[in-house]
């Protein structure tokens, strides 16, 4: 996680100027602990900064590489994060919605076979999941015998 500090220097690196509002949409998603679309996040940083002024920020955020957007179908309007190595990738349960991060050697493997198998350099990886939680699953862990 990125403290307000660490924006500050970011911005101002990148040749921008620290304002309240990008302070406070940048505090929002990080308080978030998840994805959250345009609306929630501009719900959170509250009324004073307008919806426009959220998404120019995250669009700014997005081209510093301190923040990211999904999509995680094709009805899905967007959801944004804070930045992440792509090791992560995402679990999204169909039924409730909830999108889950997922840590392992996966991508990496991907990335190996990829390079060493096929000549390919591989720049970035989006790989998300979809399926159910063991939640939406009541609670068990053994495959569905449907």
């Amino acid at each position: 996680m990125r403290t307000t500090n660490e924006l500050d220097e970011t911005l101002k690196a990148a040749g921008y100027r620290v304002t309240r509002p990008r302070r406070r949409v940048w505090t929002a998603l990080q308080e978030t602990n998840g994805h959250i679309t345009v609306e929630e996040l501009a719900e959170r940083v509250g009324d004073d900064v307008d919806l426009a002024s959220v998404y120019r920020t995250l669009r700014l955020f997005e081209t510093l590489g301190i923040a990211r957007t999904s999509r995680f179908d094709e009805r899905d309007p967007g959801r944004w994060e804070p930045s992440h190595p792509d090791e992560h990738f995402h679990l999204v349960c169909r039924e409730c919605g909830e999108v889950d991060h997922h840590v392992g050697d996966l991508v990496a493997r991907i990335r190996a076979h990829l390079d060493e198998g096929h000549g390919f350099l591989v720049e970035d990886v989006t790989l998300t999941v979809h399926g159910l939680c063991a939640s939406c699953r009541g609670g068990t862990t053994e495959p569905n015998a449907d």
